[in-house]
């Protein structure tokens, strides 16, 4: 972490033990209760649940990363917090006034349907018996393929280890902008993937995964190990379970990168694949980095969607639009104190969104302009919802 993020974890944890063991932090609560209608609906997001971070760490993404033991701990604390854990479906009766709700409302999700949610987070929810939805890149499901975003880190470390070599040299320029960004070590290498992946089209992140595997292999270890989806018998066991699904888009797209062709065939053809294979009515949808815009709104409407999730750490109103819900992303280190160790009083504060509520951060909106013109390519999306705070 660098100097300023060591100065702004200290303030936050400091910021945090001060408000919690003061009682201020339930006092937030209660004003952002009055503020959002009478309840609060919190929507968390995860993307992975690990047995080992610090081992994780070392190949994957470290955004999307959470252990067991602190999706554990999120879960007790949201429920020490006041919160009660409700399907999506319930608590958006509440939120349009279909029905009253006796406490706060937390609903779980998870983006992308890696498997290691599988492995283990499904055991901890059931264990305690919380529901949560699931939305998938449903023709990914059951495939051996690997999201572009894991795929570009993996070659980028790999790149990394053997330092610059002229035979980088005949890169198209974009990748060669990109690796020469990694290699000078100016920024880290997260971080470089995120600037690159918003900057390009699809066609330009294709040709620099394919570009990089030419020069780095061949070899056997160019497709991530890690990172790997559920199959769709994991589906239908946890569906059997009680457990909700919903659409990522087919191949987990940026819908607002795409003309309205694609966005159609991503919203219609991934809701109909999910049914067909997991037996069940899909009407919920989480947008690809969480961007959207009233085109692809309508989209859904058209489709029988009665829900999207948006990546907007904004409180949900009571009345609001379920087509802009708004989710707290997290990730391991969101509950890491200035000691770097697990600290609660952080993760508290950070739940109850004292932080925003005091006006210390600004949240990143994802409304953003559709692109129109008809085409028959897709864009291929950036990790979805990545915390704006991650120290990569």
């Amino acid at each position: 972490m660098d100097r300023r993020g060591v100065v702004r974890r200290a303030m936050k944890s400091a910021a945090a033990g001060l408000l919690h063991h003061s009682g201020l932090r339930r006092a937030l609560a209660a004003y952002r209760r009055h503020q959002s209608g009478g309840r609060r609906l919190l929507i968390v997001s995860y993307h992975r649940v690990v047995e080992d971070f610090t081992g994780e760490l070392q190949r994957s993404i470290p955004g999307l990363l959470i252990s067991q033991k602190t999706f554990r701990r999120h879960l007790e604390e949201l429920s020490a917090a006041g919160y009660e854990f409700a399907p999506l479906g319930d608590a958006l009766d509440v939120m349009a006034g279909r029905r009253t709700a006796r406490k706060d409302l937390c609903v779980v999700t998870f983006d992308d349907g890696y498997r290691d949610v599988y492995r283990y987070g499904y055991p901890v929810l059931k264990q305690m018996g919380v529901p949560a939805i699931t939305y998938l890149p449903a023709a990914l499901i059951g495939t051996h393929r690997r999201f572009n975003h894991d795929r570009l880190f993996h070659l980028l470390r790999r790149a990394r280890s053997r330092g610059y070599q002229p035979l980088f040299d005949v890169l198209p320029a974009p990748a060669m902008e990109l690796l020469e960004t990694v290699l000078s070590g100016r920024t880290r290498l997260s971080a470089a993937l995120d600037d690159f992946i918003g900057k390009y089209p699809s066609s330009t992140l294709t040709e620099t995964l394919q570009a990089l595997e030419e020069r780095l292999g061949p070899g056997s270890d160019l497709l991530p190990e890690q990172g790997d989806l559920m199959d769709w018998d994991e589906v239908r066991r946890m569906v059997k379970d009680g457990f909700d699904f919903g659409a990522h888009t087919l191949g987990h797209v940026v819908l607002t990168h795409e003309p309205l062709d694609v966005v159609e065939r991503e919203v219609r053809e991934s809701k109909a694949l999910i049914e067909r294979e997991a037996g069940i009515t899909v009407r919920d949808f989480a947008y690809c980095n969480g961007w959207y815009s009233d085109d692809v709104i309508r989209v859904l409407v058209r489709n029988g969607f009665r829900s999207a999730v948006t990546t907007e750490d904004m409180p949900n109103l009571m009345g609001g639009d379920p087509f802009t819900l708004k989710r707290k992303v997290l990730w391991e280190n969101f509950s890491v104190g200035l000691t770097g160790g697990y600290s609660r009083s952080l993760t508290v504060c950070q739940l109850d969104d004292c932080f925003g509520t005091l006006g210390m951060r600004e949240p990143v909106h994802g409304r953003r302009p559709q692109q129109m013109a008809a085409s028959s390519s897709s864009n291929v999306a950036r990790p979805t919802g990545i915390p704006e705070e991650v120290s990569w």
